[in-house]
């Protein structure tokens, strides 16, 4: 059977739900279609937690369909209830329209912009949110919801249920961006809406709305929630969010990250956030191969899409060299810190927040209790350790760890 973007959207274990997905299937078999998805922009990067529906937008242009990235310019200055326990921070225009100039960056390293058949369209929903008429939208679209409907709606039942609070600027969100796909599918023919589960109300209402008032059929496609085997949702760790901007996060951090992956999650990760095919990695699983090597080669996938191949070798060669010839490899977390603060003599504490390997003193107190800090190889028990000058090798540097798979380069300047 030949492959088509449905086909391979569910035997990578992309697809959760569709609204109609025998129509879709037809349609993007005879035709090539633009689908887009949304993105907030609460921060200046998006993480890993994100990966799998840029991988969608990767996977469209795979069969040469056109993506369209909208970036929420103006639903982030409401902010989406969906999954969401509390009320978001409410960022100024100015922030956001910072954090979406950052965050484009992210898209052009993942997809192609060079094919005027599929390149991505950046549309930025604030430049018609911003102009709508409060009584005029309440009369041409307001009057297409029922609060019936949407009381029914996980984003805001859960809340509800929960006896927390939801304000009715986020109440709105849904119509909202019902009323995004309503304009792209005006401006830009979009006919398909991705996101994840917990979006499927939202893009209902898209279609539905689209239906009745251009009398067009459109649809809506989801993904599952991804968490890890252990229950944690994707793209965040006890260090913080796993960010797909460099500037946030190096190379090898996220090398590590990838080969960290529980055992039982390492097949799933090739397929959800690798371009390896279908046959490859049923090949590798039936083969048995050792799940270390199988760890290896998700994080070198994942780091050279991001971080290029050169990157991804690096970060394979510093982590041999940290873990199995205990030296200190090229590519780990670098510090920098002047060579009269080591003079005077830091001590544990300030030097393990400094290098952000811990948070608090308490922490510091339980990695030395656990034998888990090391300098140079070496186990440090006393909390009153101080660091000085003749503790720094020749190339004025020195590497501090926690446990086997935390290092950070010192490097005295």
């Amino acid at each position: 059977m030949q492959k088509t973007f449905l086909t391979e959207f569910e035997s990578r274990g992309y697809f959760n739900q569709c609204t109609n997905k025998v129509d879709l299937e037809n349609l993007m078999s005879k035709s090539k279609i633009k689908a887009y998805i949304g993105f907030d922009c609460t921060a200046p990067s998006l993480h890993v937690g994100s990966l799998m529906q840029i991988m969608c937008l990767r996977l469209l242009q795979k069969y040469g369909h056109q993506p369209i990235v909208l970036l929420g310019g103006g639903t982030t200055l409401i902010g989406d209830p969906s999954g969401k326990e509390e009320t978001r921070k409410i960022l100024s225009k100015n922030e956001i329209d910072e954090n979406i100039k950052s965050i484009k960056g992210v898209f052009k390293i993942f997809l192609d912009t060079k094919n005027p058949k599929t390149k991505p369209i950046f549309v930025n929903n604030y430049s018609w949110l911003s102009k709508l008429n409060y009584i005029n939208f309440l009369r041409d679209i307001g009057k297409h919801f029922t609060i019936n409907k949407m009381l029914t709606f996980d984003s805001v039942k859960i809340r509800l249920e929960r006896e927390q609070s939801l304000s009715y600027m986020e109440f709105n969100y849904m119509m909202l961006q019902a009323y995004d796909f309503f304009e792209l599918n005006k401006r830009y023919k979009c006919s398909l809406q991705i996101g994840g589960s917990d979006q499927w109300g939202n893009i209902v209402n898209g279609t539905d709305l689209i239906k009745k008032k251009n009398k067009d059929q459109t649809y809506g496609l989801t993904t599952p929630l991804i968490t890890t085997s252990s229950g944690v949702k994707m793209g965040k760790t006890e260090k913080g969010a796993i960010w797909l901007n460099k500037k946030f996060l190096s190379a090898y951090d996220y090398w590590q990250f990838w080969r960290n992956t529980d055992d039982k999650d390492v097949i799933n990760f090739l397929n959800f956030f690798t371009d390896l095919g279908s046959i490859k990695i049923n090949e590798l699983k039936n083969n048995n191969q050792n799940i270390n090597n199988l760890k290896i080669l998700l994080a070198n996938e994942t780091t050279s899409m991001l971080h290029g191949a050169k990157a991804a070798k690096e970060s394979e060669e510093t982590a041999k060299k940290t873990f199995d010839e205990k030296s200190i490899g090229k590519n780990l977390p670098v510090i920098k810190i002047n060579k009269g603060i080591i003079e005077k003599g830091i001590n544990i504490f300030e030097l393990v927040i400094e290098t952000k390997l811990a948070n608090s003193k308490s922490e510091i107190r339980r990695m030395i209790k656990n034998n888990g800090l090391r300098i140079n190889n070496k186990i440090i028990n006393d909390e009153k350790f101080t660091l000085k000058i003749n503790d720094i090798d020749k190339e004025n540097k020195i590497k501090i760890s926690h446990g086997k798979k935390q290092h950070v380069v010192i490097e005295v300047i």
